[in-house]
């Protein structure tokens, strides 16, 4: 009587993080079967200790029982699929894409199981996606899809891999799967390598980096690892070595039934920038990717920072021509962005510029970035010419009619050294530059028209009509006294400039000193490195500074202060006085508390956002482009 008396049922409380744990703790977040799956197991009568000793026998269960619904059989399913394909990479030691071989044809079988089923699940049971949009259970079974797919994707390119050492490339085939693969959206060339590697973003991570910006959808978040072109070398322009990409496992079938009897799928692989959404059981689901992983891994592989020391020095493996770098796959349709570094510098001055304007998702739909990385040892002249090459190249290349977008109303930004460049660029030099050099060197006849014909790229040059934006970070457009002190002379007689370079104006230079043997200043273009070019005293950069601007081109300074309490005229950042950044008729200035290095404060990029996004909304200003010649 007394045990009759008892409750049968007995209530306790749980914490809110044991609440949101019962909830939407799952195989990938604690390694047990969620509640959601267990509940399903125990109105079978099974449950997760049962299911893991017989799990072929539960996976039967599953599929056969009458009492429960498809949403409820097929989400359990693709969890339990998951967990064997799990156990499955543990046995064997792969691992997936870190472990130490490619993975059995087990856990790729086990993997695309548990694909196929959150597949039905999401697209072929009663209700579509939008009507289960609050529930955590499409959530998890989503996380299951996008992971398996991973995880297939990258096992079945490590099989590829293996098996092309052995034979012709072809997809590899397991458990009787038919494969086939489908990568017209991504456009590749004709003759286009294969990966080298295919690393999932997720696993990946960054220091250095503030953000990782993604978007949260459906397919696997990829980076390619890819080789530089063929010829690259002859060409200024590279193409980004890591893509990011979202792929997505399609199986053959109209209906549910269908989609759990076929044997067939094929890979649909996007480029995520392009394509943002994936038509899937007619409806426009939206397509998962990141946008900074492929970013980061470039960044920290690409030993920028060495190569800028070497380069400085006149190291014969450093840089001696521009490079312009496309962050991502050439859009028309997106506006660009041209990122200048500066001194002793590399595109690694940009890591978080670059990364937090494209988190801007107005901004990623709208714009494009290429970093110029140029040998910051050379003279201001010889960079000046040489970039405004490299640019044109690049443009004429990807636009040869000149009339994408991509091709108008491109903004320049750069950072000190690399902003008094960009404003090179939207300048023109008249026949100033020529004229002060007449004045120290007088010439006639042939010995004049010889020189001029040398001289005339480097001595005169119009704005490059393909801009209509700059924006000017820490640039000393009139120089700095800093470049005069005892430590930069110092510095600036250890730079070196190579021999190729010296080439293009040293035969010019002793030609002049011919001319008036008692002068060894050429004025305007005696051969100064990278520092004598910052120095306020500097003929070049003296005249240089004067020169005038493209009128329809909007000028924006953002301009550091680390002098509190002193005056803004005269106001410093510790290098670059406000004076010299400081230009009349600007169409906005912030100036910001900061050291020189204010492209990568907050407040600055900030304001970058802002410049770009008011454009945006102003008519176009660039000329219209003439037809370009590759």
């Amino acid at each position: 009587m007394l045990l009759a008396g008892c409750a049968g049922v007995q209530v306790g409380s749980i914490s809110p993080a044991e609440y949101l744990a019962q909830r939407r703790g799952d195989v990938l977040t604690t390694g047990r079967l969620s509640t959601s799956a267990q509940e399903v197991l125990r109105v079978i009568g099974s449950d997760a200790d049962l299911c893991r000793k017989d799990g072929q026998a539960c996976r039967q269960a599953l599929a056969d029982s009458p009492g429960i619904t498809d949403e409820q059989r097929l989400s359990a399913l693709s969890e339990v699929w998951l967990q064997v394909a799990l156990a499955e990479e543990k046995s064997n030691g792969s691992g997936g894409l870190t472990g130490s071989k490619a993975p059995a044809g087990a856990a790729i079988d086990a993997w695309l199981e548990s694909a196929r089923h959150a597949y039905a699940y999401l697209f072929f049971t009663a209700r579509n996606p939008r009507d289960r949009a609050f529930e955590d259970r499409q959530t998890q079974v989503r996380d299951y899809y996008n992971y398996a797919v991973q995880q297939a994707i990258t096992g079945l390119f490590g099989r590829y891999q293996k098996s092309n050492e052995a034979g012709p490339p072809a997809i590899p085939q397991v458990g009787g799967w038919h494969i086939d693969s489908d990568l017209s959206a991504l456009q590749l060339q004709p003759g286009a390598a294969v990966p080298q590697e295919l690393i999932p973003a997720a696993s990946l991570t960054f220091s250095g980096l503030r953000n990782i910006y993604r978007r949260d959808g459906f397919g696997a978040e990829l980076v390619a690892v890819t080789d530089e072109r063929p010829h690259a070398d002859k060409v200024p322009y590279r193409e980004t070595p890591f893509p990011a990409l979202t792929a997505v496992l399609k199986f053959d079938g109209a209906d549910l039934r269908q989609v759990m009897a076929t044997r067939s799928l094929r890979i649909v692989v996007f480029d995520p920038y392009k394509t943002s959404t994936v038509r899937l059981g007619e409806q426009d689901i939206p397509l998962a990717a990141n946008f900074t992983s492929g970013y980061g891994l470039w960044l920290a592989r690409s030993d920028f920072a060495l190569q800028a020391l070497r380069s400085l020095f006149g190291s014969a493996d450093g840089l001696t021509q521009p490079r312009i770098y496309l962050m991502q796959p050439y859009d028309p349709n997106r506006r660009t962005i041209v990122m200048l570094h500066g001194l002793a510098s590399s595109p690694e001055a940009w890591i978080n510029v670059a990364n937090e304007v494209l988190g801007d998702e107005t901004l990623r739909r709208r714009y494009q970035v290429w970093q110029v990385y140029y040998p910051t040892n050379a003279p201001l002249p010889i960079n000046n010419l040489a970039i405004r090459e490299a640019v044109t190249q690049t443009l004429a290349h990807f636009d040869p009619s000149g009339k994408a977008e991509a091709s108008r109303n491109i903004t320049l930004i750069g950072h000190s050294m690399g902003g008094v460049l960009s404003r090179l660029m939207v300048s023109s030099s008249e026949d100033k530059l020529w004229e002060a050099l007449l004045e120290s060197y007088p010439m006639q006849g042939a010995q004049q028209t010889r020189i001029e014909k040398r001289l005339a790229p480097y001595l005169r040059f119009e704005p490059l009509p393909q801009v209509s934006d700059a924006i000017f970070i820490a640039s000393p457009h009139r120089g700095t006294d800093f470049a005069n002190n005892r430590i930069s002379r110092w510095v600036a007689n250890l730079i070196t400039l190579p021999v190729t370079m010296l080439g293009q104006l040293s035969d010019i230079s002793r030609e002049l000193i011919r001319i008036a043997p008692g002068k060894q200043d050429l004025g305007p273009l005696r051969i100064p490195n990278s520092i004598d070019n910052l120095s306020d005293r500097d003929p070049f950069v003296r005249l240089s500074s004067g020169l005038p601007m493209n009128p329809r081109v909007r000028l924006h300074s953002i301009i550091g202060n680390d002098t509190p309490g002193v005056p803004l005229a005269e106001a410093s950042d510790g290098i670059v006085p406000y004076a010299s950044a400081h230009l009349d008729g600007a169409s906005s200035e912030l100036v910001i508390p900061s050291q020189h290095s204010v492209q990568e404060n907050p407040l600055a990029i900030l304001e970058i956002r802002r410049i770009l996004r008011e454009q945006l909304a102003l008519p176009a200003v660039a000329a219209p482009i003439a037809t370009a010649k590759p």
